[in-house]
């Protein structure tokens, strides 16, 4: 089969042995792959991963000066199945798959590791566990999404926020774009997003963002309608704190009603719930020293290299971090289905397809946040640029 590979970070189709499968596993032929941000840092940093990764006990991601085909987000039609496969994953059913795969007696990522061989190539090989019949006759450019779209979900819920919350989303390239068309998806009502690019601030609007902000311009805390916006500095809350005591210790029994209100959640300051989409240093300490008070954090974008904060700004705001990564089996199988079912609209991502020969050109455009968001990858295609 023909796939592209990657090593000292250049990208060269290949011939590669056809796969086979092993029991509870699928060969899929592929319709379409995505190009994931992931994946543009692998290319040329994939050393720095893979130091990453050994910290947290993964030694087998991709390396450098190892060849690996590249492609975790993908879908494909069953080509031949393993023993011990279920009927519903018959021959010639179009499929999703989570980017897990058993090999060398571990269990490996899909397209991030030379012993997982991915999706960006003819055919990639499965496990039936993980792989997903497509539903409702969706389209292989939107199914070869859920995956993306999973992460997003997976962050959103993470997120717990709420329809009432307002939402800020730091960083539009396709993960920003994704976490929005999720909350448009579940009907967040304010919804603020931020990107230096003008390209990408109208994709935001497109997937559901209310107000777009140039960070270069306006801040995006201060684009929040006022009644919405919470505290931004210690002094308005403590200045807030005993005006309210002077208030409630007017009442008697004040610290009952203290502690109802404490309990319906409302002595608690307005804040937003920011999403951090962009993963370069400083980001975060950034986000941290202007949000308002008691804002939540969720660290989406994967920073590369070492990174500092001040936990003392952070301690003195209160304010929450959660960094999110992965997604379930469910919140895949749900993002395929909402996907499927129109509740979840991810047209605005894709840009452009090519064929395997183009993959080289997609990378180098997709470089260029004003002309590409997500471009596809159809192995059958003959196109050589986006």
């Amino acid at each position: 089969m023909k796939a592209v590979s990657c090593a000292h970070g250049t990208l060269e189709v290949v011939d590669l042995p056809d796969p086979r499968p092993a029991d509870g596993q699928l060969v899929l032929d592929v319709l379409r792959c995505g190009i994931c941000g992931s994946d543009l840092h692998a290319k040329d940093h994939a050393d720095e991963l893979t130091e990453v990764m050994a910290e947290g006990g993964y030694h087998d991601f991709m390396r450098g000066d190892t060849p690996t085909v590249m492609g975790h987000e993908f879908c494909g039609v069953v080509r031949e199945r393993g023993r011990k496969v279920g009927k519903g994953l018959a021959e010639g059913t179009p499929v999703v798959a989570m980017p897990l795969r058993r090999a060398a007696d571990g269990v490996h990522l899909i397209g991030l590791s030379p012993l997982a061989p991915g999706a960006c190539a003819e055919q990639v090989l499965t496990e039936a566990a993980l792989t997903f019949p497509v539903p409702n006759g969706l389209d292989p450019a939107t199914a070869a999404l859920t995956e993306p779209m999973s992460i997003a979900l997976h962050a959103v819920r993470r997120s717990d926020i709420s329809t009432k919350d307002v939402a800020i989303v730091i960083g539009c390239g396709p993960v920003g774009l994704a976490i929005i068309c999720h909350l448009k998806a579940r009907g967040v009502r304010t919804i603020v997003a931020s990107d230096f690019s003008p390209a990408r601030r109208e994709l935001a609007l497109r997937c559901g963002a209310h107000t777009v902000v140039d960070p270069a311009v306006d801040s995006p805390y201060e684009a929040v309608p006022p009644k919405q916006r919470g505290l931004t500095d210690l002094p308005e809350l403590m200045r807030l704190g005993v005006g309210s005591m002077e208030k409630l210790r007017k009442i008697p029994g004040w610290a009952h009603v203290y502690r109802v209100a404490d309990r319906l959640g409302g002595t608690a300051p307005k804040r937003p719930v920011i999403f951090e989409c962009v993963g370069v240093p400083g980001m975060i300490d950034g986000i941290i020293a202007a949000a308002p008070l008691a804002s939540r954090v969720i660290v989406v974008g994967v920073c590369m290299g070492e990174d500092r904060i001040r936990p003392a700004m952070a301690i003195g705001k209160e304010v929450e971090l959660r960094f999110v990564f992965g997604q379930t089996p469910l919140e895949y199988r749900d993002a395929l289905y909402m996907l499927a079912e129109g509740t979840l609209d991810a047209s605005p991502l894709v840009s452009a397809t090519v064929g395997l020969g183009g993959v080289g050109a997609a990378f180098d455009a997709l470089r260029d946040p004003e002309v590409h968001s997500k471009i596809l990858i159809d192995p059958s295609s003959t196109a050589t640029r986006p």
